[in-house]
């Protein structure tokens, strides 16, 4: 009998994450002989150590280690080469090959909104970056909003439009996101309320990348009458393509997604 196979999800905080429950319910349906579970990890630092020390064969990893992750990382492939940011891992001969699946999956939670033009993410992390450079690659007019200057510098060097919040203009946007995790285990606001809602009201449709709980952000567009998403379909986007990798491609994309939309019912 083969050995199963360990599956992680590490972050910082883990405990509300849905992902186990996602890929323990797609390895059960399809047949799999694998295990997925939570590792809180306080630094990121020590990613690498703690994904052998637990003998895993592959991992996903979110807020706010991921750029960690693509340094740890023996390989980077695709996408993540581009962007510096990891959110998937896989243990190929005791070599740590990273992807990123955030932005794809991204795209797939966006289909329901049409003529997305431009766009404004708030927040300057992982998930940022890879949004960021995603939608630029689909010709789309991205925007940055961070707290501080600083950590914008890799959207500048992109060519976007970046701003601060003592800074940022009131205009039009067709999409606002939240890739913060403010809102996530407090009542945060990603920006000041004031030029939130000024930004909103401008705005045509917003997304959060947090999922399972109506943040502060969510809940001003909902005042607001903004048509708007939370992470919800992001996660499931970039599960199925994770649970593709951590598969070896043994099944379609199709046969994937349907077990993983099955698990959010429970």
């Amino acid at each position: 009998m083969k050995t199963k196979k360990l599956f992680a999800i590490f972050g910082n905080p883990v405990s509300h994450s849905r992902s186990p429950l996602m890929h323990n319910h797609v390895f059960k349906r399809l047949g799999v002989n694998a295990c997925y579970t939570r590792i809180h990890l306080e630094e990121g630092k020590d990613f690498k150590t703690r994904f052998f020390s637990q003998k895993l064969s592959g991992a996903n990893i979110t807020v706010p280690h991921k750029e960690a992750a693509f340094h740890a990382c023996d390989e980077v492939r695709g996408f993540a080469q581009k962007v510096g940011v990891v959110n998937t891992v896989i243990n190929e001969d005791g070599r740590l090959i990273g992807y990123n699946t955030d932005a794809d999956g991204f795209l797939f939670a966006i289909e329901a909104f049409s003529h997305i033009k431009n766009v404004l993410i708030i927040g300057a992390g992982g998930t940022a970056k890879a949004l960021s450079m995603r939608l630029l690659e689909e010709g789309l007019d991205v925007s940055v909003l961070n707290r501080s200057q600083p950590n914008l510098k890799y959207f500048s060097e992109l060519g976007l439009q970046t701003y601060t919040w003592e800074n940022c203009p009131v205009k039009a946007y067709d999409l606002i996101v939240n890739t913060t995790s403010a809102g996530l285990s407090d009542e945060a606001y990603p920006a000041p309320i004031a030029l939130l809602s000024d930004l909103l009201k401008s705005s045509s449709f917003a997304a959060d990348a947090i999922y399972g709980k109506l943040t502060p952000f969510l809940k001003r567009c909902k005042e607001l009458d903004i048509v708007y998403k939370d992470g919800a379909d992001m996660l499931l986007g970039q599960g199925v393509l994770a649970n593709n990798y951590f598969t070896n491609e043994e099944f379609s994309l199709q046969e994937i997604e349907k077990a993983m939309k099955e698990s959010f019912a429970f």
